[in-house]
């Protein structure tokens, strides 16, 4: 106890030095925790996004069909299997059919995917109601946010698409647009427009036929579907999973650099109030302090600039963590960086996070504050109190 009392006095001490110390290790943690927290919160959007909106429990994929393929478009579909269709009939699952197409809008013709789900289902969270009804001539149509941002494209304006059905022929329609959704995937936005499954079926001529579907209920990758690929949520969400990984591999060279400015300074700290009293750790030693004792009390003042760093850091960077976390950080450009993100980004601090980085630190800055003083073993006490170093 009197050694604790002893240190914290020393580092009041100090004075200007000390709180130095002090802001920039916990600038240096808040700054770390900020990183991971944002890390963490891209993450758990994309995945939760991406099961909202595309993947949901799983995909079967066509046999043909290779979606980082698109030649694989034009024969990737075919008749359901009854085992899948099984779970469709039952409300588990929905059937997409894809083919490529190109619309004629101002003068212009642009490449895009028509994309065929049913109006009622339930499985994919994007408003495919606004798919019901239409005629002949006009094909009701459901577009992005981007797609219609980009295009200069409202509800209710009206485009030619053309297609080529099964057989190869040719031919044109007119689509509506009925609805816009605001979505913040843009694999299902950009260059895309979205119509009745029945409705692509009859221009194709392929009825009861999909590229993939999209099942509500945890896919077994696995099992035999007739042929057809099944895609479970770990192996679709792989990608999202590596680029996490290397993002998080990034920043483990901003933490290094981060703790070792803290960690300098500290050891700096060390290494010049050893020097300067000299004088004090004779007269310890003099009075009967062993030299372990003394060794500790400058590891356990060197540590201590950790511990009120902890706590500056929850002083004045938890309540800036909080606010972030509740309000998110603003991104206007998110869906143009091709990655699932909102106009917000919600970083995420879980309590492994948060308590892991703090006894990271503490252990590094207890590490720091010990080296300098082996240099006391070294000394003297009739050479300190001289003011000499042996």
């Amino acid at each position: 106890m009197v050694t604790l009392t002893l240190a914290i006095r020393n580092l009041i001490g100090a004075g200007v030095r000390t709180w130095l110390n002090v802001f920039v290790t916990s600038l240096s943690f808040i700054i770390i925790v900020l990183l991971y927290g944002i890390q963490n919160g891209l993450y758990d959007h994309a995945v939760r996004i991406m099961q909202e909106t595309e993947i949901g429990g799983g995909l079967y994929y066509h046999p043909a069909y290779d979606p980082d393929d698109p030649i694989s478009i034009d024969d990737g579909h075919g008749v359901i299997p009854e085992s899948i269709a099984s779970q469709i009939d039952r409300g588990e699952a929905a059937a997409v059919l894809i083919t490529q197409a190109a619309m004629y809008l101002d003068g212009r013709m642009m490449p895009i995917l028509i994309k065929g789900i049913n109006p009622d289902q339930k499985i994919v969270n994007i408003p495919s109601d606004v798919l019901n009804g239409g005629d002949s001539y006009v094909i009701p149509a459901l577009i992005g946010s981007g797609m219609a941002s980009s295009n200069q494209l409202e509800i209710g304006d009206e485009f030619t698409v053309r297609w080529r059905d099964t057989n190869g022929s040719y031919d044109a329609l007119d689509v509506k647009i009925t609805g816009i959704m605001n979505v913040e995937n843009f694999r299902i936005d950009r260059g895309q427009i979205w119509i009745s499954i029945q409705r692509l079926r009859e221009m194709m001529k392929t009825p009861g036929e999909a590229t993939y579907v999209v099942s509500s209920t945890t896919i077994d990758p696995a099992a035999d579907q007739d042929g057809w690929t099944p895609k479970d949520t770990e192996s679709l969400l792989s990608v999202v999973k590596k680029l996490n990984d290397s993002k998080k591999q990034s920043a483990k060279f901003i933490f290094v650099l981060l703790i070792g400015v803290a960690a300098l300074g500290i050891f700096n700290s060390q290494i010049l109030s050893i020097f300067r009293r000299r004088k004090e750790i004779g007269t310890l030693m003099a009075l009967g302090m062993r030299r372990q004792r003394v060794i500790g009390l400058f590891t356990l003042e060197g540590s201590l600039h950790g511990f009120f760093a902890l706590i500056a850091a929850a002083i004045y960077g938890g309540p800036l963590l909080w606010y972030l976390a509740v309000k998110g950080i603003p991104v206007p450009y998110g869906s143009e960086m091709g990655i699932v993100i909102g106009e917000n980004l919600y970083p995420v601090f879980g309590v492994g996070l948060v308590f892991g980085s703090a006894c990271l630190v503490g252990v590094i800055v207890m590490i720091v504050s010990f080296f300098p003083t082996r240099k006391i073993a070294k000394l003297q006490p009739t050479d300190a109190l001289r003011g000499k170093w042996a």
